[in-house]
């Protein structure tokens, strides 16, 4: 079964985030920040990490880049996951080192779809 660490600063989207994964088979950890995230990370090692822009400690761009600078977690997909949906964020956020881009508010068969593709 993968493992999908859930990282955002909201309980009410971590809560539906995660039940929606869960619900779909997926075994979830969760975060609520990103200093957080960044612990779990390296503990647990993920296969997949949904990780929020906007959190306090570290927003979701360091983070991301934090991760994929590690030897430990470079290999960890991340898909960053915010209400920042213009261009130049989603092109930012991939020059940070994310795999891929989802915006709030999102559909369960989005997130579901940008899951799968990195996971089973």
């Amino acid at each position: 079964m993968s493992t999908i660490l859930v990282v955002d600063d909201s309980p009410t989207a971590l809560k539906l985030v995660s039940k929606t994964l869960a619900t779909a088979g997926y075994h979830v950890i969760t975060a609520s920040d990103g200093a957080e995230a960044v612990a779990k990370a390296t503990d647990a090692h993920p296969d997949l990490m949904i990780l929020d822009v906007i959190m306090p400690h570290k927003n979701g761009y360091q983070v991301c880049r934090q991760l994929k600078n590690d030897a430990k977690t470079h290999d960890i997909k991340i898909i960053l996951f915010t209400i920042q949906n213009q261009q130049a964020d989603s092109l930012w956020g991939m020059h940070q080192g994310a795999d891929a881009y989802l915006a709030k508010p999102f559909h369960e068969a989005e997130l579901l779809t940008a899951v799968a593709q990195f996971l089973p």
